[in-house]
């Protein structure tokens, strides 16, 4: 079995609230151990993460220990990254096993092709403020100049008050918008190339839904943790459904 599952959004202010999610959050990935494959987690699982070379954000420990526990057990887990958590540097890598993805990908799983990504840096064409935000926030140069820059205790205070901005422009959960997402747009123009996708699984989007784009191409919008978790599973067979935790 294959899992997929993204903006769980661990670190929200809300510290009680945040600490009950993690536990359902380690608690689901706890459940699928017994036969997942592999796992994709599909941006924002963290509010803010940024890394300096011997410091990351504290918490999360029952989240980081149940990943690593997977990858110590044979588990490919891979970690996209997103708008949220794109500031990495390699303690995913090193200390937890993961397989980090800066873009989507195409993968292939039990005969069917799937492309995954989060969707923030998705179809800028047209909103050039989006696009320059995106080269700046993605570039090493900024960074390193936050590193340099910003102790610790300040980067994160910073990355707490710039998460809550970009929540309070849009709500936690998102009404969806059918052909006119920007997501399904980019999905057809995929489809429309010829090339054979079977399911294209998008974060980003706070709302789940399963849409067909015809027969054959279907996009998966893997919703959010914060109200209303759902996550992603394609089996053996090639099927995949989406399913309310």
């Amino acid at each position: 079995m294959y899992y997929f599952a993204s903006d769980v959004h661990l670190g929200l202010t809300w510290e009680e609230y945040d600490h009950t999610r993690e536990r359902i959050f380690a608690g689901w990935l706890d459940s699928i151990r017994k036969d997942a494959k592999e796992v994709y987690l599909v941006g924002d699982v963290f509010d803010f993460w940024f890394e300096y070379k011997r410091v990351v954000p504290k918490g999360f420990t029952r989240t980081l220990g149940k990943i690593s526990e997977m990858t110590d057990a044979g588990i490919k887990v891979h970690f996209f990254t997103g708008n949220h958590d794109m500031w990495l540097r390699n303690y995913f890598e090193r200390e937890c096993g993961m397989i980090v993805h800066y873009r989507g990908e195409l993968v292939s799983h039990a005969g069917k092709t799937i492309m995954v990504a989060h969707g923030d840096n998705i179809s800028t064409e047209g909103q050039p403020m989006l696009r320059i935000m995106n080269r700046v926030f993605r570039s090493s140069l900024a960074r390193r100049m936050f590193r340099k820059l910003l102790h610790p205790d300040l980067s994160m205070r910073f990355g707490k008050w710039w998460s809550a901005k970009s929540r309070k422009s849009k709500a936690l959960k998102e009404e969806f918008r059918g052909e006119d997402e920007f997501l399904v747009k980019y999905a057809r123009e995929w489809v429309a190339t010829g090339l054979p996708i079977d399911y294209f699984v998008f974060g980003h989007i706070h709302c789940a839904e399963d849409y067909a784009l015809n027969e054959r191409s279907r996009v998966i919008f893997l919703g959010e943790w914060i109200e209303d978790p759902h996550y992603a599973v394609l089996d053996s067979e090639g099927n995949m459904k989406l399913i309310r935790l």
